[in-house]
């Protein structure tokens, strides 16, 4: 019920219209039960007038059954028309607030979640947001405005029958609803959790189909991923059964309420105390009823699935951010200082990194080698801070970084990540992406510095050339030249190279390098690497073991040093 209590809290900017279309629909059915019911009075009293020889005026109840008929439409298409631009002004709203929140969280606490996963969360789960009101309150509301206005007007004329619509529509209104839900609330939650690992395993499938090739012959990732398929399959047919005879238990206690009024007015009609033209309305109106009741099993049967694409969603928006974002401006300039830092990761066994003293000053190129998994990208993740050191200080321009607003900090630091990413979009937006505002000139004077201009202008369509899925139409120069063009875009004052040479050749990477150290001068550079390319060039070199600092010094002091075999030659 929390789940759903909060669910209905965000949906405050749309109360009003949602509202409004609560009482489209209880007026669109209400409008049916009357045209019925009105039908059948009319039907009936023109049958006993003319069998009687008497004289009855027709336009009155002609009158109110085109009135009926007229409400029933208008207000039909207004609860579609309000009903359908609220749900979609909901969701509209919704999945930016979700990704809002999410960026805080992104990489240090979403690290142990798998794209796809968090795809679905982000496209599927929203989506099935739209049931909370269209397919759950709605009708639900609209239905218990129908019963109680029917009910109403069906005690002014007999409280017996009252009595009996009343109940039999709560066994169809709640009692066969609470059954359904019983049966399939198993398999809405399988789809609601099934569908994010079906896309996440998707997902990794497609992206991985070169190694499968080679490594699964057998198929057994795709066999995998069928058989997860086939299970969300069942679990939707199972649904789709239950929907159908739902719906069949519906119409089966409308007909006995039908038959219960004929029943039960036939005395009255006999004894005198109720008209034959009443009986027939009552019968016809109390049938009318169960259409407003019709949808209610379909409502809970989302329900489950609703509610456990809400925790999905709830259950990512509230982990608690790595570090506090919030702060003042960040200097223009100035050095970047680490002093006596220190990080572990949680749940590790050990620190990553421990008592790390770095200096970043304008103009200077500092390189950080050492083993995989010496702590050297994590110095990277403390800059950005989307890590918060558990031990000394981190500063730039004097002013210690938990106290400058991250964003503004971010905006100092151009960052060429290892696994930087290319959307499956032009080479123009893929630049883009670190300044949307960018002028073609500054994106062309990007690439120039970055060395792949020559390759965008031999492209037929320049700076349109489509890129593909991660880059899949460049080489790995081309792709790792490209990600760089987009960091200088930034002109930020520091930037920060991991494993830029990471699976070139040693001509390409040469060439890569040779463009990183141009482009960095005047600024400061952090160059962490795997490979002795430039390391000649640095005004100092770290070497990281174990996250500790085991040598450092200018390239003549520690480059006779450097025997690690996982330092490569370019």
């Amino acid at each position: 019920m929390s789940t759903f209590l909060r669910l209905l809290a965000l949906m405050r900017r749309e109360a009003g219209w949602m509202a409004l279309a609560v009482l489209l629909s209880a007026a669109a059915s209400l409008s049916q039960v009357g045209l019925l019911a009105a039908s059948g009075w009319f039907i009936t009293a023109m049958a006993l007038a003319g069998a009687a020889g008497a004289a009855m005026n027709p336009f009155t109840a002609s009158a109110a059954i085109r009135a009926f008929a007229l409400t029933r439409t208008g207000a039909r298409y207004g609860e579609r028309l309000v009903g359908h631009d609220a749900t979609l002004r909901f969701l509209a709203r919704l999945r930016p607030w979700f990704f809002t929140r999410l960026v805080p969280l992104a990489p240090a606490a979403l690290e142990e979640e798998r794209s796809g996963d968090l795809l679905a969360r982000l496209r599927t789960d929203i989506d099935r947001l739209e049931f909370a009101f269209l397919r759950i309150l709605s009708p639900v509301l609209a239905a218990l405005v129908v019963v109680v206005v029917a009910v109403a007007f069906m005690a002014a004329y007999d409280g017996a029958i009252a009595l009996l619509l009343l109940g039999l529509a709560l066994v169809a209104g709640a009692g066969v609803p609470a059954l359904v839900h019983a049966l399939g609330s198993g398999a809405s939650r399988r789809l609601a959790a099934g569908t994010g690992a079906y896309e996440a395993a998707l997902v990794d499938h497609l992206e991985g189909a070169a190694e499968l090739a080679i490594y699964d012959p057998a198929g057994r990732h795709r066999l995998l991923i069928e058989a997860q398929g086939d299970a969300l399959l069942a679990d939707e047919q199972r649904l789709a059964s239950l929907s159908g005879a739902a719906g069949s238990g519906v119409g089966l206690v409308a007909q006995v309420a039908f038959l219960g009024v004929l029943l039960m007015g036939a005395p009255a009609v006999l004894g005198g105390t109720l008209a034959a033209s009443d009986w027939a309305m009552l019968a016809l109106a109390c049938l009318a009823v169960f259409d407003a009741l019709a949808p209610l099993p379909l409502a809970m049967q989302a329900l489950p699935t609703t509610l456990a694409s809400a925790r999905r969603i709830f259950a990512l928006v509230d982990r608690p951010a790595p570090v506090n974002e919030a702060g003042g401006s960040a200097p223009a300039e100035g050095a970047l200082v680490f002093a006596g830092v220190g990080l572990t990761y949680p749940g590790a066994t050990g620190p990553a990194l421990v008592d790390i003293d770095l200096t970043l000053a304008p103009g200077r190129h500092v390189a950080v080698v050492g083993p995989s998994g010496s702590g050297k990208s994590s110095l990277i993740a403390l800059a950005l801070r989307f890590r918060a050191p558990d031990q000394g200080r981190i500063t730039y321009g004097g002013v210690p970084v938990e106290t400058i607003e991250a964003d503004a900090l971010r905006r100092r630091l151009g960052v060429l990540r290892q696994d930087d990413h290319l959307f499956a979009d032009t080479l123009m937006d893929n630049l883009r992406v670190a300044d949307p505002d960018a002028s073609p000139a500054r994106c062309a004077a990007a690439c120039a510095t970055a060395g792949i201009l020559g390759f965008v202008e031999a492209q037929p369509l320049k700076f349109e050339t489509f890129v593909g899925a991660h880059g899949a139409s460049l080489s790995g120069g081309e792709a790792r030249r490209l990600a760089f063009a987009r960091t200088l875009l930034k002109d930020a004052p520091i930037l920060m190279c991991d494993e830029p040479l990471e699976g070139l050749d040693a001509n390409t990477a040469r060439e890569v390098m040779t463009a990183v150290l141009d482009a960095s001068r005047g600024r400061a550079l952090l160059l962490v690497t795997h490979s002795r390319v430039g390391l000649s060039r640095m005004d100092e070199i770290v070497v990281l073991e174990a996250g500790r600092i085991t040598r450092r010094g200018s390239p003549d002091e520690v480059l006779p040093f450097l025997d690690n075999p996982d330092l490569v030659e370019g």
